[in-house]
């Protein structure tokens, strides 16, 4: 993998950027943390060397100053919100955010649930909670919100909300996604604070959109495309380049709230202590980007992946019309396409040519290999297992890493025991039978021994990927589309 992104110069310069804007306050700083705290996988395709962990390496250090407090709106509850790198429903995230963090020796404080409006599914979330001993507050939706600054800071606003207790001089909120309500977090508590008599700060660290990059940098599209169904605006600070004739990028949610946290701490201290939204961040990834074009290129391929994937979503009934209508604006400013991914067109070849589903996955190297369906194997097993011969060098022809007759049997199993309709191995099942042969094929270990390799590799599928093909996609980190269409037009 070409590498764009410092990963080194990074954690030095952001812990000694987090340290200093802690030191600026008083008895306790609120840190929103945008972005995944541990497996922020976005960041590390669109930055290539980025490591995904690297936030949370860098909160180590910190460790028994911080307290963690995870947010979650009541509407992703309600609405079974789900988090696309990962497939798993928001409120499951932070249940498995929680046992993350405390396994690493983080302090977890609460949960707080906000824009509430009485959703029972939240009541019943909450109700989940109390029974495994984990403290939980409610922040209720305020009308007219962020507009009505008057009444958002007052006892009717945020007064009106829980009050969170927190013991620790450093709260990092986070969450299992955008749009979760993390700085309204922060901003109720600064009020609830001051009316307890504790003097707090606030700062936030957001990674998307990068303040030092261009609007249009692909980087920050790429960040556009990740959010397409919050509808997010990357936009110009207007705050900034008043205060300092500087052009810093921003993001829509931050310069709308702006002027309420002003107001508040207008209230609270005499005085705001940022003149703008860009003031807030403390993010320095933009300052470690160590070749700007493998960065572009990168982002470039993460606008088009985020479009199959909608594309897949709204075949599935799960998307959205005017996410891909947005996703189409950012190609076309980014000025690419989908034939720029370049495992499309020998995927839809091959699945011309075999008159079938087919898959392709580009090589480290840049070589890129396909596979079709069999009666045995699924188009995904195929092109895998086609992907680890070719690294191995292993010949395709008369040199089987599972031998057929060990796949016979199990494609008996899945059709007349356990009633399958598709009885082809799918990935999971042919990780399986590749790892039982290695014990006995000296090639079928050479290509396990190539697994590693795959971290990060660039795959399409010409239909649907099936859910546990998904699954086992994501968990090797490979980076998959495909078309929004099923096997020979089926419904299900």
């Amino acid at each position: 993998m070409e590498i764009g992104f410092d990963n080194d110069k990074y954690l030095k310069m952001q812990s000694e950027h987090i340290r200093e804007r802690i030191a600026k306050f008083g008895d306790k700083l609120y840190l929103e943390f945008g972005g995944k705290l541990f497996d922020d996988y976005h960041a590390s395709r669109v930055l290539p060397g980025f490591q995904p962990d690297s936030k949370i390496r860098m909160l180590s250090n910190l460790k028994d100053q911080v307290e963690i407090v995870v947010a979650i709106s009541a509407g992703a509850i309600a609405s079974n919100k789900i988090r696309g790198d990962l497939g798993i429903t928001y409120d499951k995230d932070v249940l498995r955010l929680i046992d993350i963090f405390q396994g690493l020796g983080f302090y977890v404080g609460s949960v707080a649930i906000t824009q509430y409006t009485g959703e029972a599914s939240a009541d019943k979330f909450r109700a989940k909670l109390q029974s495994l001993g984990i403290r939980s507050y409610i922040l209720k939706k305020i009308p007219d919100y962020p507009d009505d600054v008057e009444t958002i800071v007052s006892d009717a606003g945020y007064g009106a909300n829980d009050y969170i207790e927190t013991s620790r001089p450093l709260v990092v909120v986070t969450a299992p996604g955008p749009g979760s309500g993390k700085m309204a977090v922060c901003l109720s508590q600064l009020y609830q604070e001051n009316k307890r008599g504790i003097r707090a700060g606030y700062a936030k660290f957001e990674t998307f959109p990068i303040w030092n990059l261009p609007l249009k940098h692909p980087v920050n599209l790429a960040y556009e495309a990740a959010t397409a169904d919050l509808n997010d605006v990357n936009m110009i600070d207007p705050f900034h380049l008043e205060a300092y004739g500087e052009t810093t990028v921003n993001y829509n949610r931050d310069v709308e709230i702006y002027p309420v946290l002003k107001a508040i701490f207008t209230r609270i201290y005499g005085d705001c202590p940022y003149k703008s939204p860009t003031d807030m961040g403390v993010n320095m990834a933009g300052n470690c980007i160590s070749d700007d074009e493998v960065c572009r290129r990168a982002s470039e391929q993460e606008i088009i992946r985020r479009y199959y994937k909608e594309l897949a979503n709204i075949k599935r009934g799960t998307g959205s019309r005017d996410a891909l209508k947005k996703l189409e604006s950012l190609m076309k400013q980014a000025a690419v396409s989908p034939e720029n991914r370049s495992v499309v067109q020998p995927a839809l070849v091959r699945e011309e040519v075999s008159g079938g589903p087919a898959c392709a996955l580009q090589l480290p190297d840049g070589r890129i290999v396909t596979g079709k369906t069999s009666d045995q194997l699924s188009a995904s097993s195929a092109v895998l297992l086609n992907a680890l011969k070719e690294m191995a060098g292993i010949p395709h022809a008369g040199h089987h890493v599972i031998a057929p007759e060990a796949l016979a049997p199990i494609n008996a199993l899945k059709k007349d025991y356990l009633g399958d309709r598709d009885s082809r191995l799918h990935l999971s099942e042919t990780l399986i039978a590749l790892t039982m042969s290695a014990q006995t094929n000296p090639e079928a270990a050479r290509a396990l021994e190539q697994m590693p390799k795959i971290h990060g590799l660039d795959f399409h599928s010409t239909v649907l990927i099936t859910a546990d093909d998904e699954a086992v996609l994501r968990k090797l980190r490979v980076n998959a589309t495909c078309e929004p269409k099923t096997e020979g037009g089926k419904l299900f």
